[in-house]
């Protein structure tokens, strides 16, 4: 077995890897899981990069969604890692497993120095009373800017230190992709190495949990897992007492029930699988089986003191959405799910796990609220590759009353471009009524702006911005309170080009569609009338006709008769299409595809309406 049969708690340590995205958390974690042999010498030449990321969209997208938790053994000593998103859209999901560590380890890239999130996770860590580490990693980089990012480093946690024990913190360089680590800033970063110093600084430097032993066992339900095999698993940190296979149980929910309740076996994390233990000890990180109805949140107590831990607060969602069943002429045609009865039943299996986003009813659809577009973005793909076929509408900013007053979320916005498109970059904020705070020329030699803007008009923003600057832009944004609401910006966005009519398109029909704006389709392709298919040179909608096809006559031209040439059409992600549609269009979202339309397909009411 991998441990004795009860870990001694003085030789526990709970961190959390915390950091902006991209600053290299998930790939420091691949090391520590190599470096203190978890896997045997074939598995870890065979595991892909990235093992912390399991998920078919954290590889496609690169980022970390959902927090993991896994464990190494170093020496004596049990390592209880959790890897947290570095996205500010998924920071209920650092908020939520924070309260797991004692300590955290604080990435900050060599070259970008402290980003939004950076400021967001490190503040939450320091609320939590985290024993922070700091890690400047990608030194190697040819921007690397040491010294500069220390100093920033020292402003940040002066301005979040809640006392002065906080601000003395043990600084590391490292080169995460390949496994190294320095106590001071090595004269050869291309030196052999390793990431002995990392582990050595969380044994001495990161407390071992504050346990009572002796007490009545009690545990916070932190997060949760699910085979077909055992079912689910309530994954938390043992607050006191300890666990074993066959314990009577008490769980209190969140509305003050109690329900009484069995565990059948007890797991713990070894890199990226579980194994079963005859018992959990206070301050070790622990997979529960048998308690079917645990939600997070919520407390296993033990069954003759069930006393409840405070359940756990995360912020606020910022966005929400309209999600309802497909409603257009092509529904039940590709998905395998399209009743509100499913579509209801998949976003409450949803909330079980996804502590950031809110539900509710809308009668026939649903509003769903979460922290961002990126947020909402992968649930609706999440869902779409699972066969679910379904309809959303432009997000939507949630706002809420303080002093009878309507007050609507503000972000900080941080941009980074080269000179040449600052200007443009300038004008688009201009539109939309954002206040520049500062604007200096950033080491990396870019030019840094710090906008404050309502989350109202960010939206749509970032696509427009990334064409404009050639792919150049760098955007980060974190909301940071709340303020009354401004007045309603007009239309960004042209007109639109609308389907006239049910069918398949033609080339020869594109083309006149080409010399009007953009076109979305190509030919053959099936449309219907109300479908968007195009975007318009000008501000009003257009209506055309896309299939039709050229009368034949027995009169021939070589000019007439010339190939049809047509532009490849605008494909959009959803996360484009998300940005590009206005109030009264829809996203038609099935596994096989994403169509804009109008939410009045009828175009005589459509004018009606308007």
């Amino acid at each position: 077995m991998f441990m004795a049969d009860i870990q001694d708690p003085t030789k526990i340590r709970n961190i959390a890897i915390i950091a902006h995205v991209d600053h290299g958390k998930t790939t420091l974690v691949d090391g520590l899981l190599k470096q203190s042999h978890t896997f045997r010498d074939n598995q870890a030449e065979m595991s892909q990069e990235l093992i912390m990321d399991s998920g078919d969209q954290e590889r496609e997208r690169g980022i970390t969604i959902t927090a993991k938790v896994t464990a190494v053994q170093y020496g004596d000593y049990r390592v209880n890692i959790i890897d947290t998103p570095g996205h500010a859209d998924f920071s209920g999901e650092v908020e939520r497993t924070l309260n797991m560590a004692d300590g955290c380890l604080l990435i900050v890239d060599a070259q970008e120095g402290p980003m939004p999130q950076t400021k967001f996770v490190l503040e939450k860590a320091l609320e939590a009373n985290l024993t922070p580490i700091v890690v400047i990693n990608k030194i190697d980089k040819p921007g690397s800017r040491i010294a500069e990012v220390e100093d920033e480093l020292a402003d940040l946690f002066l301005e979040l230190a809640i006392h002065e024990d906080q601000l003395h913190y043990p600084v590391y360089y490292a080169i995460g992709r390949e496994g190294k680590a320095w106590a001071t800033v090595p004269s050869d970063s291309t030196a052999a190495g390793d990431l002995t110093s990392i582990f050595e600084a969380i044994i001495d430097k990161i407390p071992a949990p504050t346990v009572e032993l002796d007490k009545p066992f009690q545990m916070l339900v932190t997060a949760l897992a699910w085979d077909t095999y055992k079912g689910k698993y309530a994954i938390g940190r043992i607050s006191r007492g300890h666990v074993t296979g066959g314990d009577q149980v008490t769980l209190c929910k969140k509305d003050g029930t109690q329900v009484k309740a069995k565990v059948e076996l007890v797991f713990m994390s070894r890199g990226i699988t579980k194994y079963e233990v005859p018992a959990g000890v206070a301050g070790d990180i622990v997979q529960l089986t048998g308690i079917a109805g645990a939600q997070i949140g919520e407390t296993i107590a033990d069954a003759l003191n069930p006393e409840a831990l405070p359940t756990i607060e995360v912020e606020a969602p910022t966005l929400r959405i309209y999600l309802g069943p497909n409603t257009s002429p092509f529904k039940g045609l590709e998905g395998q799910f399209s009743t509100s009865r499913q579509i209801s039943e998949r976003l409450a299996k949803e909330l079980e796990t996804n502590v950031g986003l809110q539900v509710s009813d809308d009668g026939i659809g649903f509003t769903v609220a979460g922290r961002g577009e990126l947020h909402l973005g992968v649930l609706i793909e999440t869902m779409r590759r699972e066969g679910y076929e379904f309809e959303v509408g432009r997000p939507q900013v949630v706002t809420h009353m303080e002093d009878g007053k309507e007050v609507e979320p503000i972000e900080e916005v941080i941009i980074e471009v080269p000179a040449e498109h600052v200007g443009t970059v300038q004008m688009e904020l201009g539109k939309r009524r954002a206040t520049l705070k500062e604007q200096f020329a950033s080491p990396k030699g870019v030019t840094k702006l710090v906008y404050e803007m309502p989350t109202r008009t960010l939206l749509g923003m970032r696509n427009i911005l990334l064409t404009n600057t050639k792919g150049t832009v760098v955007m980060n944004s974190l909301v940071t309170g709340f303020a009354p609401m401004g007045q309603q910006l007009e239309q960004l966005r042209n007109g639109v080009l609308i389907a006239f009519e049910t069918g398949v398109t033609t080339a020869y029909s594109l083309q006149n569609a080409e010399a009007r704006g953009t076109t979305f389709i190509g030919p053959a392709e099936k449309v219907y009338a109300g479908q968007i298919i195009g975007l318009n040179t000008r501000q009003e909608d257009m209506e055309i006709n896309v299939c039709k096809g050229k009368h034949l006559t027995n009169m021939r031209s070589s000019s007439s008769d010339g190939v049809v040439q047509l532009t490849p059409p605008t494909i959009f992600s959803l996360e484009q299409c998300l940005d590009f549609i206005e109030k009264d269009e829809l996203l038609e979202v099935t596994p096989k595809s994403l169509r804009l339309r109008k939410r009045e397909l009828d175009p005589v009411k459509r004018k009606r309406t308007k």
